[in-house]
């Protein structure tokens, strides 16, 4: 124990530590502003690929200049891409909830129970719609 401890001070452990944290947020920031970069509609392909050789060949300068240009916009464009997708998922679970847009082993069941109480159809045809319903 107390020759790891002569080996690796306490103060190089934690300057390992900061330095290793460094390098995770560097990687971590150029993987958001390239993915907001990339996803972006409102900016040409040559924009993009200006963006990317800043970013590349002077990039301590070039995220910096990103973020203070497009850092609220980044803020907005995800929020607008989680609530559309909150929206699309509340859709779908609202289509199958109400069982397929009148589609659904429900809403056909319901349609023969109507037909066999109209007359329309009789007991035997309302079990065989009923079984090819619930066989879906």
């Amino acid at each position: 124990m107390t020759l790891a401890q002569s080996e690796y001070p306490f103060l190089d452990l934690i300057w390992t530590m900061l330095v290793f944290f460094g390098w995770v947020i560097w990687f971590w920031l150029l993987v958001v502003i390239f993915g907001d970069l990339f996803r972006r509609s409102d900016v040409s392909g040559w924009g993009k690929a200006g963006w990317t050789v800043l970013v590349l060949v002077l990039p301590f300068l070039g995220v910096l200049i990103y973020l203070v240009a497009q850092g609220r916009h980044m803020g907005e464009r995800r929020r607008a891409e989680a609530v559309a997708a909150q929206n699309q998922f509340d859709d779908y679970v609202r289509d199958v909830a109400h069982g397929g847009g009148g589609n659904g082993a429900a809403s056909q069941i319901a349609e023969a129970k109507k037909l066999l109480d109209s007359g329309a159809i009789d007991d035997r045809e309302y079990q065989d719609l009923k079984a090819k319903a619930l066989a879906r």
